[in-house]
């Protein structure tokens, strides 16, 4: 939440309630973050963790558990100046690779259209939507407002709205056996007559693998208006973690997944849209990604 200081007390401005309720820095599997200024480049960078989704067992099997996210840069929204926003730092960029480049294609209701030219379990994925009308969204139940969480659950990606559920569908069989999605889902709030955007990040229909597998899914809200209609969405893939960044950083989403059989080269990436109204896909920028020279003495 903002703050003010007017004399040496935090006076919270109330816009946002605290704990589990208001704004976080990622409502996914995040936690232990810490932040440090970089004064070369003026800007302050958040480090995190990604806890694992997967046994104790598998952990040993592993040799290791726990990773660090990838770190993201912190800033006030210009927009609104309400919240803090968080980008993945610039440098990652230069793992870039493979690139494909998807223009103005419409999706309409129970299409997929597949990502291809690149490689979908390491991947950096940048696509802006444009949902055009707004008229059939659904109204918003504010008994949610404070529940992004439940809302999700029982409005998955395969659940028909409005406008929407629409996103990517990463990690997948072309059966879609095994597949986690992250998607938008546009409600109308009637008390404010505004749009209320859903953002979930959801493993349920990720791993086959079900031995005491924990696969949540994982919401949060987009404070933005919709009034060109767009909305974007960036998706760093890295195998068994899945960064999620809507609205340019405005919610955060990260989720560990272990598919079985959507790995490495049988893994695949989609864009979708499973709401009666068509959606389009305005641009989606996506790279193949590479290794760090040096990673963890060479560990994968």
């Amino acid at each position: 939440m903002l703050n003010q200081y007017p004399t040496d007390r935090y006076v919270p401005n109330g816009e946002s309630p605290d704990g589990w309720d208001g704004l976080r820095f990622d409502y996914g599997n995040f936690y232990a973050s810490k932040t440090f200024f970089d004064y070369k480049k003026n800007r302050r960078i958040l480090w995190g963790w990604a806890n694992e989704s997967d046994t104790v067992e598998d952990d040993i099997s592993k040799g290791w558990a726990g990773l660090q996210v990838i770190p993201r840069t912190v800033l006030l929204d210009s927009a609104n100046k309400k919240q803090l926003v968080f980008w993945p730092i610039e440098e990652i960029e230069s793992l870039r690779s493979s690139y494909v480049r998807m223009n103005n294609k419409d999706i309409e209701m129970g299409q997929r259209l597949e990502v291809k030219g690149i490689t979908p379990a390491q991947a950096d994925v940048e696509v802006t939507f444009n949902v055009r009308r707004l008229e059939k969204a659904e109204p918003f139940d504010p008994s949610y407002t404070y529940k992004p969480l439940d809302l999700c659950r029982v409005k998955g990606s395969n659940v028909t709205g409005g406008v929407g559920p629409f996103g990517l569908i990463t990690l997948a069989t072309p059966d879609l056996e095994e597949y986690t999605p992250v998607f938008f889902r546009v409600f109308k709030d009637t008390s404010t007559n505004k749009p209320k955007v859903l953002m979930c990040s959801d493993a349920r229909p990720g791993p086959l693998k079900q031995d005491r597998m924990y696969k949540p899914p994982f919401a949060g809200f987009v404070d933005v208006d919709l009034t060109d209609g767009r909305i974007s969405l960036r998706s760093l893939i890295d195998h068994s973690v899945v960064e999620s960044f809507g609205a340019l950083g405005k919610t955060v989403i990260t989720s560990r997944v272990y598919p079985v059989k959507a790995v490495k080269e049988n893994a695949h990436l989609y864009v979708f849209n499973n709401g009666t109204q068509t959606v389009n896909v305005e641009s989606l920028d996506a790279w193949s990604m590479e290794r760090p020279l040096q990673m963890n003495n060479g560990a994968t």
